[in-house]
């Protein structure tokens, strides 16, 4: 089992940055990949980054690539979602997520495990 809190989400005006932070607790979070995804009001919620067990090969979407930087620090039990150059369009709920694979993955169904999830509003 693991639990997961997420933080550092709030209000930025376009071309912004914020730093989200997830802190995990629960056995073998070092040794599973991490990712992050997000969800606007109305639709559906949407990969945006995932990184593996060791904090190597990190994935993002496109819209995101160039922008947002996935990291981890497994000593501290952390998993970070640095977002630059914010734009409108990011506004959304961001959720941290587990899986139990040791590599990355895209897909929203292999993450069994979940935060609350923190809110990123991008507005001037």
């Amino acid at each position: 089992q693991v639990q997961l809190v997420e933080s550092g989400g709030g209000l930025v005006q376009p071309g912004g940055s914020l730093r989200l932070s997830c802190a995990a607790s629960g056995r073998t979070f070092n040794n599973i990949a991490m990712g992050w995804f997000r969800q606007a009001p109305g639709m559906e919620r949407e990969f945006v980054s995932s990184i593996n067990w060791s904090g190597s090969a990190p994935n993002s979407a496109d819209i995101v690539k160039g922008r947002f930087t996935i990291s981890r620090d497994n000593a501290k039990n952390l998993v970070y979602l640095q977002m630059n150059s914010l734009n409108p369009e990011d506004t959304g709920v961001y959720y941290c997520a587990a899986t139990t694979r040791t590599y990355f993955s895209r897909k929203i169904y292999e993450y069994p495990y979940w935060g609350q999830g923190n809110q990123v509003t991008v507005s001037p």
